[in-house]
């Protein structure tokens, strides 16, 4: 065996972010992944770059980062689906498959044979997951989405930025594509779901899943605060709703996060402050407190804050279980000790070049690890093998396909 899920395979006609991302969590956990792609173009983050990996030969390669960072363990198999034997292709290929992945629009895959209603009816214990901007049903189920537009409809923007009050106020997006990973996340847990469900039933299913949903429930305390009281949350920069000290705060040469969840690290906070008197004062005492006082408290913070440079803070704070930490860049984060102890970086072997870096898998098991047994493939590496593995295509058909324009 190689990991949890060996001897599931999933055909994966998605492309972008949040299917792939799915499918490559279901990749690391051993399931063996079929990604289908356009002949000649392939998956269009493919080509969003730069940077791109390096060159090979002296040609200019089209390799992307943002592509390999959600695409390793699977097989690319290039299939021209709008063709009448690539479809039949698809079909064949999904009998032989545990679970579908796809994010085209609502009904694109329908014209072509392709839906799940065609494919269960050949394969009844598929799985298989639609990734969709609204869901399979509703007003807005014919229009496009991309994450930036849902974080935005979905409320996350109105929650992220600076104050309207202070300067640099206004909707902001998040620096990740959030929604979309979310969806990812949410989608292989369905599927694992689906799976289990099948193997106590035998019968596959349908999953939705929809990015305005997906982000919506992840809302969370803020959506859960507005459905109490009917209190609408509002930007509040790197401030928190309900926790008080937990942001940013200045020091003697740059900045630092504290993250103060309870009344004993206040105290003992307050205490290193050199303001022990913070922890008995009615105003500051408790959590709720704080949080009513804030524009109290957090200047007297600040004020003690820049008496200390961050490497002070980032020592001391620790040392009496107060929650603190630097606010690092990039490569600050590849360079911090214990992610470096994690082996949250590594390197895998690839065409292009020797080896490319990729974030790993954070799920550590200790029977059924993650493996990385495929570096994301170049566009139609695995076609020949694939077709010759599972559908039995001689040389022939297959070179007769290609010339036909198919694969």
């Amino acid at each position: 065996m190689s990991g949890a899920l060996s001897g599931i395979r999933v055909l994966d006609l998605s492309r972008v972010l949040a299917g792939p991302w799915a499918g490559q969590i279901l990749g690391d956990l051993g399931a063996d992944v079929i990604k289908v792609e356009r002949p000649i173009v392939g998956d269009d983050t493919r080509a969003w770059g730069p940077p791109f990996v390096g060159c090979k030969d002296g040609e200019v390669n089209k390799e992307s980062a943002y592509y390999l960072c959600t695409n390793r363990n699977k097989r690319s198999v290039t299939i021209d689906i709008a063709t009448a034997k690539g479809q039949q292709l698809i079909r064949d290929l999904a009998m032989q498959c545990d679970v579908v992945l796809e994010n085209y629009k609502v009904g694109g895959l329908k014209k072509y044979g392709l839906d799940y209603a065609s494919l269960s009816a050949l394969n009844p214990k598929l799985v298989y997951c639609s990734v969709t901007g609204f869901g399979q049903d509703g007003p807005y189920a014919t229009r496009p989405g991309y994450d930036f537009l849902i974080q935005a409809m979905g409320g996350l923007m109105s929650i992220t930025g600076r104050p309207d009050d202070e300067p640099g106020a206004g909707p902001l997006r998040a620096g990740v594509a959030l929604t979309d990973l979310s969806t990812g996340l949410y989608a292989t847990i369905a599927v694992l779901a689906a799976l289990n469900y099948r193997h106590v039933s035998g019968k596959g299913q349908y999953i939705d899943m929809a990015l305005l949903d997906v982000h919506v429930a992840t809302l969370a305390n803020q959506a859960s605060t507005y459905l109490t009281d009917g209190t609408v949350p509002q930007r509040m920069g790197n401030g928190h709703p309900t926790v008080v000290p937990y942001q940013d705060f200045p020091t003697a040469d740059g900045d630092m996060i504290l993250a103060i969840g309870n009344d004993g690290q206040f105290a003992r906070f307050a205490e290193i402050a050199g303001h022990a008197e913070w922890a008995s004062d009615e105003r500051f005492r408790t959590s709720a407190a704080r949080a009513v006082n804030r524009k109290i408290l957090i200047p007297l913070v600040r004020q003690a804050t820049v008496m200390r440079t961050s490497e002070e803070w980032l020592r001391i704070l620790p040392e009496v279980n107060v929650p603190c930490g630097p606010v690092n860049n990039i490569k600050q984060v590849f360079e911090d000790p214990q992610v470096k102890h994690r082996g949250i970086r590594i390197e895998m072997p690839h065409e292009l070049q020797d080896s490319i870096s990729l974030v790993g898998n954070p799920m550590r098991f200790s029977e059924s690890p993650v493996s990385y047994r495929h570096s994301p493939p170049l566009l139609g590496e695995d076609t020949d093998e694939v077709l010759r593995e599972m559908l039995a295509l001689d040389d022939d058909t297959l070179a007769q396909l290609k010339h036909e324009g198919v694969l």
